[in-house]
């Protein structure tokens, strides 16, 4: 048995059927027939189940595929260890991070990145997490940042802290540095019209058992921004989405600190190259990249 035998029964096994695992390894279907049934011969079991349905697993395919999911990842990282200490030649890592994150987490780290490994070429894409999310599940992109915490299909690493702050138009005067509940009481507040963000602004109040009055729910950061500017309302933003912070807006503490967690994920089940890993340290400030 060998590595690309077990890669290609992975990649049955999760599209399904020998055409799709052909496109997702790049090779021709008939590869795909040819490496499955020198496995089973060689194993002398049937790994898959072949009909009109496609392919899936056997009962015995599935707990081999379990294995070899172990096997290639640790081939994974023996390639991975191998490439470091050559020097990566070439390949490619696929990005996708929500934009706050994408501007002013990622150009450092790629900056580092592409210093060390110059022949490596990066694509980035900007999404909301969702979107980050689906990008991983089919294969679009190699690594995405995201608020943790994720469900448990994805391997994730802690990058970075945030903390969610107040936004004020300077029109309201001088205020201490840390509001009371009864500070923010006063005024209503221009809300981000994205999910996880405002859940855990409302979360947070709730928690308090504080009333959280809405003036605006806008869909683009740089809008509220610009719009507590101009006295139109409050605003909570992490810190990063709420930047560059513009002349006519005062940032201000919460009563009780709200963070949100910001980390890498990868696909757990899909199949990642040295290039992908050693950006995943550069990300962690890891490995070559310790700090």
């Amino acid at each position: 048995m060998n590595i690309f035998q077990l890669k290609t029964l992975i990649a049955v096994a999760e599209k399904g059927n020998f055409s799709s695992a052909a496109l997702s390894l790049d090779v021709s279907q008939s590869a795909v027939s040819r490496a499955i049934a020198s496995l089973e011969k060689e194993l002398g079991v049937p790994l898959l189940l072949r009909g009109r349905f496609g392919a899936r697993p056997s009962l015995v395919g599935e707990r081999i595929i379990a294995y070899a999911r172990k096997i290639v990842q640790i081939r994974e990282r023996i390639d991975y260890e191998i490439y470091l200490e050559k020097g990566l030649e070439g390949g490619r890592i696929r990005l996708a991070s929500f934009r706050s994150a994408a501007t002013h987490l990622l150009p450092s780290v790629i900056a580092q990145f592409s210093e060390q490994f110059p022949q490596v070429s990066l694509e980035i894409t900007e999404d909301d997490p969702s979107g980050v999310e689906q990008a991983l599940r089919e294969g679009q992109v190699d690594i995405g940042l995201l608020p943790l915490p994720r469900s448990g299909e994805f391997d994730t690493w802690e990058i970075a802290r945030d903390e969610y702050v107040v936004l004020l138009p300077k029109s309201v005067g001088n205020l201490p540095s840390e509001l009371t509940w009864q500070d923010l009481a006063n005024f209503s507040f221009i809300l981000f019209n994205y999910a996880e963000c405002t859940s855990a602004v409302r979360d947070h109040w709730a928690q308090w058992e504080q009333t959280l009055k809405v003036a605006y729910v806008v869909k683009e950061d740089s809008t509220i921004v610009s719009m507590v500017a101009q006295g139109l309302g409050a605003a909570i933003l992490p810190r990063l989405a709420a930047l560059p912070i513009p002349e006519g807006v005062q940032v201000r503490k919460l009563p009780v600190p709200l963070e949100r967690v910001i980390g890498a994920a990868i696909w757990a089940e899909a199949l990642h190259s040295p290039a992908v890993f050693a950006f995943l340290d550069a990300l962690r400030h890891t490995g070559k990249f310790q700090l």
